[in-house]
């Protein structure tokens, strides 16, 4: 008889489910629909402007007058435009190698255990605390060929007086060393990190089999930071492509068109020229190079596994 009652309740149930109305489930757009005005008022809107301003010829102060692709056409023939092209393009690569390589030395330095190696690596990452700007501000006084203490350093080992960023061939060197000096200290931490999930054992049996330090570095550590060497590679790429303040604050693109890369030449296209149009199908380019770059480096960061020693 219980078993009868229970599958009868059961059963009840079942129906008397079946009978009332489903519940609604629950509405999220009324905290969907900020965010997604917010997406629009700030990125979705901006680049339908841009693209809008980019098929028109438009100088500020004048009416505006749709060209179709005649700016895009034009950027083809600007022997202006390919040398900031190439500008950008050495200025990235660069930027990107240097504190590649810096900061995987101080890295495998800051590995290390030796006395005050917490305050020291405090120190190393200071750089990267301070603002573009005042960077910029501070090694443009270093830099001046007469009163910067760059040369007088230079002087006291029997080095002539450099132009440093006055001279077009030693420009962009000049500015990727600022870069350097500033974003070495975050490939430090990112590789610190590889680094730290590194296992020991493999370096023990390396050690019983008599490989030095090269050998080590060279067929263990390597391979297995990659993807952390890989994750750097990115973030400076992304960053470095994209540089506008320390350029601009230091030389402006000069001497001459020295250093101007493709974001000093839109910005002076568009608000010096006062070009929007030009400068906006510029900017659409540059835009679709930087996707480029990311969309490729993000399929070598996704081939880029972690590895043991045995390669697995």
């Amino acid at each position: 008889m219980a078993s009868v009652s229970i599958e009868n309740t059961a059963a009840e149930k079942a129906t008397g489910n079946r009978s009332k109305p489903n519940r609604l489930a629950p509405n999220y757009w009324p905290f969907v629909i900020p965010a997604l005005i917010v997406i629009a008022a700030v990125i979705v809107f901006p680049w339908a402007f841009t693209l809008w301003m980019s098929v028109n010829r438009w100088t500020l102060g004048q009416s505006q007058s749709f060209v179709g692709f005649d700016n895009y056409l034009r950027l083809a023939t600007d022997a202006r435009f390919w040398e900031a092209l190439w500008h950008t393009v050495t200025y990235t690569f660069l930027s990107v190698v240097a504190p590649l390589f810096f900061g995987t030395l101080a890295a495998l330095i800051f590995d290390a255990n030796f006395p005050l190696r917490g305050f020291l690596r405090g120190i190393f990452v200071m750089p990267m605390m301070a603002t573009p700007v005042a960077v910029a501000l501070v090694w443009t006084m270093m830099f001046h060929p007469q009163l910067g203490v760059l040369n007088y350093l230079l002087s006291l080992v029997g080095i002539g007086p450099q132009e440093w960023i006055y001279n077009q061939f030693s420009v962009i060197p000049s500015l990727v060393l600022v870069e350097t000096w500033q974003w070495t200290p975050l490939i430090m931490l990112i590789v610190l990190g590889g680094l730290a999930s590194v296992p020991r054992e493999p370096y023990e049996s390396a050690e019983i089999d008599g490989a030095n330090a090269w050998q080590k570095f060279r067929y263990l550590t390597l391979p297995m930071i990659a993807p952390f060497l890989m994750i750097a590679v990115i973030i400076r790429s992304i960053d470095a492509i994209k540089s506008f303040d320390i350029i601009y604050a230091m030389t402006q693109g000069g001497p001459g068109t020295a250093s101007e890369t493709i974001n000093i030449y839109l910005y002076n296209t568009a608000f010096s020229y006062y070009d929007i149009g030009y400068g906006s199908a510029m900017a659409v380019v540059f835009f679709i190079v930087v996707v480029a770059l990311s969309f490729v480096l993000l399929m070598v960061r996704q081939r880029t596994r972690w590895t043991d020693a045995e390669g697995k």
